[in-house]
């Protein structure tokens, strides 16, 4: 019985390892904008899922050992968002904090050298928001799941735009 049950408990461990190690490495290298992968971050999560894949596993290419994997990714996944629900000091250390970009239309050079964001997407995604002109930008935050928020023309009005992407929620307060 031992001897059915500890490759899968060692694939259990393999994949949860995997899973931790994932998270907290995306979070070092300051990939903080997921939202909009770009080819190049695309291409990277398909390089790093096969290649650690076979540490997840090993050598058990069965239908069982994939099922064990793929359940217990499905099992750490949930436990991290309780907790991070449940510990907001916890969700701050996965998720990190929104940046202010923009504040009364002065930039925060130093959050924007922190983001990594060039200011040419800055102006690019503040005029996807219809304002022309840095100076009449209220607000904008560069959220934990990469979208950058701006506010303009007073408090009533704001906009959400995801980088790269060509879709845009308005609303109006």
């Amino acid at each position: 019985m031992i001897a059915i049950i500890l490759p899968y408990l060692k694939i259990v461990l393999s994949s949860t390892s995997v899973y931790i190690f994932i998270v907290f490495a995306i979070r070092l290298f300051g990939k903080n904008e997921l939202a909009q992968l770009s080819v190049i971050d695309l291409v990277f999560i398909l390089l790093i899922s096969n290649a650690v894949q076979n540490a997840m596993v090993g050598t058990n290419s069965t239908l069982g050992g994939g099922i064990v994997a793929a359940t217990s990714l499905f099992a750490v996944d949930y436990l991290f968002k309780n907790i991070m629900y449940r510990f907001p000091r916890f969700n701050k250390l996965i998720q990190g904090e929104p940046l202010l970009l923009i504040y009364n239309g002065k930039i925060n050079k130093k959050n924007i050298i922190k983001a990594k964001i060039p200011m040419d997407e800055i102006m690019e995604v503040i005029r996807e928001h219809g304002v022309s002109v840095l100076e009449q930008v209220d607000l904008a935050v560069l959220e934990v799941d990469g979208n950058i928020s701006v506010m303009s023309g007073g408090v009533g009005h704001k906009t959400t735009k995801k980088k790269k992407a060509h879709k845009t929620i308005t609303k109006n307060t």
